[in-house]
């Protein structure tokens, strides 16, 4: 019961009956996993997609030099490895547990199953990778034609957006996790928060950020300011 009242949250079962919900409960494996547990390596089959549960997952891939580069972190509510399992391909970057974390797993089977019986899950499916789609091309922008003050200018007014509005935020994952998502190493996100902080735009306190000038933060992440 727990498993199916948290499915009927999710936006990818949204509109199912209740027999439909029934169904998808029968073929989503629970996993529990230790924090820094792989999921799944860059390569290997795409056998299926996971919804997180509980806790967190980051998808990275590795360069040649041995460099980390986060592409997205998941959390709670969340699906990942969708479009490699709608291929039938590989998986093109690696996942791996940031927190203890439970999983919910799909098989590609089973997903096909489903939407035989039911196509509202693939309009639903449609409706989250599309919304991927737009968060990882804004990424891509903000890597490749913004400077590192910018792209965590807004990243922090994206939190807060998540967070409904508030300025005081929690960072929701480690610092270093924070920088390598962001493109740059974590001595320079630490550099860039404190230059943040003494311009009085923020104000630092370990993991917790109070967004003290959001007018100036804005101005920061659309470039007509700059530390």
């Amino acid at each position: 019961m727990e498993k199916i009242e948290f499915m009927a949250t999710l936006p990818l079962f949204k509109g199912l009956p209740d027999d439909h919900m029934r169904a998808v409960a029968d073929i989503a494996v629970d996993t529990r996993l230790a924090r820094g547990r792989s999921i799944f390596a860059e390569g290997d089959e795409a056998d299926g997609f996971y919804v997180v549960f509980e806790g967190q997952v980051k998808i990275f891939k590795v360069s040649p030099e041995g460099r980390e580069q986060i592409i997205h972190i998941y959390g709670p509510g969340e699906t990942f490895a969708e479009v490699p399992v709608f291929e039938g391909g590989r998986f093109p970057a690696s996942a791996e547990t940031t927190a203890a974390s439970r999983l919910l797993y799909f098989s590609r089977e089973g997903l096909l199953r489903l939407i035989e019986r039911d196509a509202g899950v693939a309009l639903n499916m449609l409706a989250i990778m599309a919304a991927k789609l737009r968060r990882f091309t804004v990424k891509l922008e903000n890597l490749t034609l913004r400077e590192m003050p910018q792209r965590l200018a807004a990243y922090l007014l994206d939190l807060s957006e998540r967070s409904a509005s508030a300025s005081e935020l929690e960072l929701d994952i480690a610092k270093g996790h924070l920088a390598s998502l962001l493109g740059t190493a974590q001595e320079t996100l630490s550099r860039v928060l404190r230059r943040m902080s003494d311009a009085g735009i923020i104000a630092v306190d370990g993991r917790r950020i109070v967004l003290v000038r959001i007018e100036r933060l804005e101005a920061l992440a659309s470039g007509e300011e700059r530390l």
